[in-house]
C-alpha cells in the first residue's frame, strides 16, 4: 500500500508539475527551408479543407434532395474533417513561423484527445458508411426501411461516442506516465507514440494497448468494409443493366478512395511503424492532406452533388439532373 501511495503521489506531482509548464514540439526545427515549405503546404490544404468540407456541410442541409443517408454520413465525415484539421492545423502553422514551438500543458491534452477522439471516430463512421453502401447496392428495393433516420441517428452516435470514450482511455493513460522534466516532443503535435518516448518508465504496457486498440479500430473496421464491398462486387457481377453498373461503380469508388487513402496511411504509422522523420510526414498526410481530398474526391464525379451546387449558385437548369 505504501508503495502504491508513492506512486501515485509520483503521479499527481509530475500532473501538477506538467499543468504548470509546457511541451516543445521540434518538427523539423532543425531544417528551416523545409519548415517554410510545410508551412505553404499545410495552410493551403487547411484553407482547402475548411471549404471543401463546409460546402460539403452546407449543401447536403439546403438542398432537400440530398437529405438522404449516405449524405447524413458524408456531413458526418465533413464535420469530423473540419474539427479534426483544426484541432492541429492552427498550431502547426504558428510553430513552423516561430522561434520558440511550444504548445501549453493544457493545449497538449486538449490537441492529444480531440485529435485521438476524431480519428478512432473516422475509422468506425467509414465502416458505417460501408454497411450504408452495402444496403444501397444489395438491397435497393428496402433502403430506405433499412437505413432509417432512426438507425442513423443510433450509429452516428454510437461511432461518435465510441470514437471519444477510446480517447478518453488514451489520452489518460498517456498523460499519467512521469517524463522526469522531459519536455521535447519530436513531431509536429501531440500524440501518442511520440509523447510515450518521454517517460522516464517502461511504457510496454502502454505500447500493447496502443497496438491492441489500433488493430481494433484499423483492421477491424477494415475488414467490415472488406467484407461490404465483397458483397457490393458480387452484386454488381449479377447486374444485367450497364447503366445500373455504372451507377452501382460510381456510388462506391468515392468511398473506396477514401478508405484506402485514410485507412492505408494510418495503419502505416500505427501498426508497421516507419522511422521518425518518415512517420512525422506521414502523420501530416492523414492529418492534413486526406481531409483536403475527401471533400474533392466525394464531388468530382458526383452528379447529385453538381446539381445541388448549381441549384445554391442559383443556376438551375431543367436539364440538369441528379
Amino acid at each position: 500500500m505504501i508503495q502504491n501511495t508513492l506512486s501515485f503521489s509520483h503521479n499527481y506531482n509530475w500532473g501538477n508539475q506538467s499543468s504548470q509548464g509546457e511541451f516543445i514540439l521540434l518538427g523539423v526545427s532543425d531544417r528551416p527551408q523545409l519548415e517554410l515549405l510545410l508551412f505553404v503546404l499545410i495552410l493551403i490544404s487547411y484553407v482547402m479543407t475548411l471549404l471543401g468540407n463546409a460546402t460539403i456541410i452546407a449543401v447536403s442541409r439546403l438542398d432537400p434532395r440530398l437529405h438522404t443517408p449516405m449524405y447524413f454520413f458524408l456531413s458526418n465525415l465533413s464535420f469530423l474533417d473540419l474539427c479534426y484539421t483544426t484541432s492541429l492545423g492552427p498550431q502547426m502553422l504558428v510553430n513552423f513561423r516561430s522561434a520558440r514551438k511550444s504548445i501549453p500543458w493544457a493545449g497538449c491534452v486538449a490537441q492529444l484527445y480531440v485529435s485521438l477522439s476524431l480519428g478512432s471516430t473516422e475509422c468506425l463512421l467509414l465502416a458505417v458508411m460501408a454497411y450504408d453502401r452495402y444496403a444501397a447496392v444489395c438491397q435497393p428495393l428496402h433502403y430506405m426501411a433499412i437505413m432509417s433516420r432512426r438507425l442513423c441517428l443510433q450509429m452516428a452516435v454510437t461511432v461518435w461516442l465510441s470514437g471519444s470514450g477510446n480517447a478518453l482511455v488514451k489520452t489518460l493513460l498517456t498523460l499519467r506516465l512521469p517524463r522526469c522534466g522531459r519536455n521535447q516532443i519530436d513531431h509536429f503535435f501531440c500524440e501518442v507514440p511520440a509523447l510515450l518516448k518521454l517517460a522516464c518508465v517502461d511504457t510496454s504496457a502502454n505500447m500493447a494497448e496502443l497496438l491492441a486498440s489500433s488493430v481494433l479500430l484499423l483492421l477491424l473496421p477494415l475488414g467490415l468494409i472488406l467484407v461490404s464491398y465483397g458483397y457490393i462486387g458480387a452484386a454488381v457481377l449479377r447486374m444485367h443493366s450497364a447503366e445500373g453498373r455504372r451507377k452501382a461503380f460510381n456510388t462506391c469508388t468515392s468511398h473506396l478512395a477514401v478508405v484506402s487513402l485514410f485507412y492505408g496511411t494510418a495503419i502505416y504509422m500505427y501498426l508497421l511503424p516507419p522511422s521518425q522523420d518518415r512517420g512525422k510526414l506521414v502523420s501530416l498526410f492523414y492529418t492534413m492532406v486526406t481531409p483536403m481530398l475527401n471533400p474533392l474526391i466525394y464531388t468530382l464525379r458526383n452528379k447529385e452533388v453538381h446539381g445541388a451546387l448549381r441549384r445554391a449558385l442559383g443556376r438551375n437548369p431543367t436539364s440538369q439532373g441528379t
